[in-house]
Formats: C-alpha cells, sequence, structure tokens
C-alpha cells in the first residue's frame, strides 16, 4: 500500500512523523506542500479523509491566519478550502495518507493508526 506524506521539513512534528514512516519500514512519497501544495480537489478530499472542517486543518498562530481574520468563521467550507490551497502555510501538518485512511501526525504516534 503507498503512503505518502504532507511534509514541512522544517517541522519538528513533521519530521519526527517521517522518521517514524521510515522506522516502520515505510518510504513514504514526501510532497513539500509548501512548494507543491495541494490543489482544491485534493484538499478537499484530505480533509474528508481525515474527518475534518477546515478550520480544523488551519494553523491559527500563523500571520495570514490573523491577516484574513480566518477566527470569525463567517466563510463557507468552499471559502475556507480555496483560502488553505492559496495559502498553503495555513494547513497543519504533517498528513499521512495511506491507501483511502489520512491521520494529522500530531502527536506523530497518531499516523500508526492507519498503517
Amino acid at each position: 500500500m503507498s503512503t505518502t506524506i504532507y511534509h514541512n521539513p522544517r517541522c519538528s512534528k513533521s519530521r519526527q512523523t517521517l522518521e517514524l514512516l521510515k522506522e516502520q519500514g515505510i518510504e513514504p512519497t514526501i510532497i513539500e506542500y509548501l512548494k507543491t501544495p495541494p490543489d482544491y480537489a485534493t484538499l478537499d478530499k484530505l480533509l474528508q479523509q481525515l474527518g475534518l472542517e477546515p478550520h480544523q486543518l488551519m494553523r491559527t498562530g500563523e500571520a495570514e491566519y490573523k491577516e484574513l481574520k480566518l477566527a470569525a468563521e463567517t466563510l463557507s467550507r468552499q471559502e475556507l478550502i480555496k483560502i488553505m490551497v492559496d495559502h498553503p502555510k495555513l494547513i497543519e501538518r504533517p498528513i499521512v495518507v495511506s491507501g483511502k485512511r489520512a491521520a494529522l501526525g500530531r502527536p506523530p504516534t497518531k499516523v500508526l493508526e492507519i498503517l
């Protein structure tokens, strides 16, 4: 079964999750999502696989979150996904996809549930 990690090498949790996958004998496809952001359809599918709504996958401490006034929660699901596509820094990481399942690596051991 193929495994993919949406990864930010500057993030310690993302690095720990990648290392954990490798310890399990898994060499995942690595997508550095800040360099290659997911498109709308991919992000929508990831949210469905994670069982999360867009706000639950947003990094609320990022400057863009405050600048775009996203805490107001007046935007639709579609609008929030579009914002995340346009501002991938807002996407929480790491996201691991294995088969049809996905998990957010917070904490990193959470991804073991889908392997």
